[in-house]
């Protein structure tokens, strides 16, 4: 079946062919087809070659003389395999990355084989291929990352298109109060089509695999350690189809759809109208605290604190900041809409940078009590800030979550009261990056220290459509479980 297209989108080689197609199933020279429509055969190779566009009334037409509608010659689909391929060719050819090699144009000719049109075609579908998995630099990774934290902070970290779609497809689940269970989100993946599945032998490089033919989404099991992040998991595989998303095009495209379908499946573990209900009534009785917004979902401490800052500004009117900071100091994650001067590098990025050792992030590390969150003033170049602190241990080590806001709005907190304050000069180098004197003056020359290298500083980003994962493993996953 032929796909019609507008006038104004008309695709002239594709038209040309569709034309040379008809004129010649028919025997017609272009003499012949010259005579029928008062056009000179030399304007008609023009036109069948791709180099001139048609008006609307030699169209018709053309169509007339040739037999057929008007929207026979319009459909943007060739009209043979030949005709594919000698488009794709002289579409490539055209392209950026070809002209850059530098080498002359393949014109093809009725006597060119189709088979070595094939091949041609075949190698420039393989040299775009390659371009597109091409590793990026870390610079240019932390460069994406930054536009996009950028991007995100002029919106106050909140997407209501995304909101709106996660309300809908939450109540289609009978949801109505409470954590969003494991069966809900069963049933919201059966409207859309997809079965759960729960496996052992998920690749290494995967999280999670969507198999679009037989509907089915494969996840690790439901017994492993932290289980309870299935439904994010399930949510996210979703949301890739939810929002149209198409293989990456590049390491931004795989940064954007990444924080999209995060920002979904906080959207349905936490509901914009239950959560704001929750955050508005702890904000009237000035309690809020992000422990209370965690356990009345039933998510991880870090995912109610990224939510937190996705509602504030735009339903509790305030402006906060969050932080995932390791506890070698190194920010991990970060977002701020208050003012907070984070710490960036060169381009920008602030993903590795240290922070001050005076902050809460930090200070938290040195509790001996843990399991509750931490308060504390911080009085900044920027301002005086409140956070609170909660942290936490990995396999790779320790972190803290921090969310924090303008001394101001700490009247909305609990742990406001707190009595602990410290002073922050960064980026001033004396603040707590330089030594003080009096040890510099007693070990300056004397220390030797092996550092600890992070293997991910050296290391390249990893190639492919979807950055680390291994199409190969996917595919043979993905074969072995076609027949279960």
């Amino acid at each position: 079946m032929s796909t019609p297209v507008e006038a104004g989108d008309i695709d002239v080689a594709t038209l040309g062919h569709r034309i040379r197609h008809f004129r010649t199933s028919r025997r017609m020279t272009l003499d012949d087809l010259g005579a029928a429509t008062g056009v000179a055969a030399s304007q008609l190779s023009l036109i069948e070659n791709g180099k001139r566009e048609p008006r609307i009334s030699l169209l018709s037409s053309l169509a007339a003389a040739l037999g057929v509608q008007p929207a026979d010659l319009l459909s943007a689909e060739p009209p043979d395999e030949r005709a594919a391929l000698e488009i794709e060719l002289a579409r490539a050819q055209r392209g950026p990355l070809y002209a850059s090699l530098g080498l002359p144009a393949v014109k093809p000719t009725k006597g060119t084989p189709t088979e070595t049109l094939r091949a041609i075609v075949g190698l420039h579908r393989e040299l775009s291929r390659r371009a597109s998995e091409a590793i990026a630099t870390p610079e240019e990774a932390r460069r994406a990352n930054t536009e996009l934290r950028e991007r995100m902070r002029a919106q106050h970290n909140y997407m209501p298109e995304i909101e709106e779609l996660a309300e809908q497809r939450v109540r289609a689940s009978g949801h109505t109060r409470g954590a969003l269970t494991h069966r809900e989100v069963s049933v919201m993946a059966e409207q859309l089509g997809f079965e759960l599945i729960y496996v052992n032998d998920l690749p290494r490089s995967a999280r999670s695999i969507t198999d679009l033919e037989n509907g089915r989404i494969y996840l690790p099991p439901a017994s492993i350690p932290g289980g309870h992040g299935l439904r994010s998991m399930a949510l996210q595989a979703m949301a890739h189809r939810l929002l149209g998303h198409t293989r990456p095009e590049s390491y931004a495209d795989f940064l954007r759809q990444r924080l999209e379908i995060n920002y979904f499946a906080a959207c349905c573990l936490m509901p914009r109208e239950a959560a704001v209900a929750f955050l508005q009534q702890a904000k009237k009785e000035r309690d809020l605290a992000v422990e209370d917004f965690r356990d009345a979902f039933g998510v991880t401490h870090e995912a109610a604190a990224l939510r937190l800052t996705n509602l504030a500004t735009s339903h509790l009117d305030m402006t906060m900041h969050f932080l995932r900071v390791g506890d070698d100091g190194a920010l991990y994650k970060g977002y701020e809409n208050d003012g907070l001067p984070l710490p960036t590098d060169v381009t920008g990025s602030i993903e590795g940078q240290v922070v001050c050792r005076k902050w809460g992030a930090r200070t938290a590390f040195t509790h001996t009590n843990r399991t509750t969150e931490l308060y504390q003033n911080t009085d900044t170049p920027a301002g005086t800030y409140w956070c609170a602190t909660q942290t936490g241990t990995t396999a790779e080590g320790g972190f803290s979550i921090t969310v924090g806001v303008p001394f101001d709005e700490a009247k909305w907190f609990r742990g406001r009261e707190t009595t602990v304050r410290a002073e922050s000069r960064c980026p001033d180098e004396s603040c707590c990056k330089r030594p003080p004197a009096t040890l510099s003056g007693r070990w300056a020359g004397k220390a030797w220290p092996s550092a600890r290298l992070h293997a991910h500083i050296l290391s390249p980003l990893p190639s492919g459509s979807f950055p680390g994962v291994d199409d190969s493993d996917v595919y043979t996953f993905l074969e072995a479980h076609s027949g279960a």
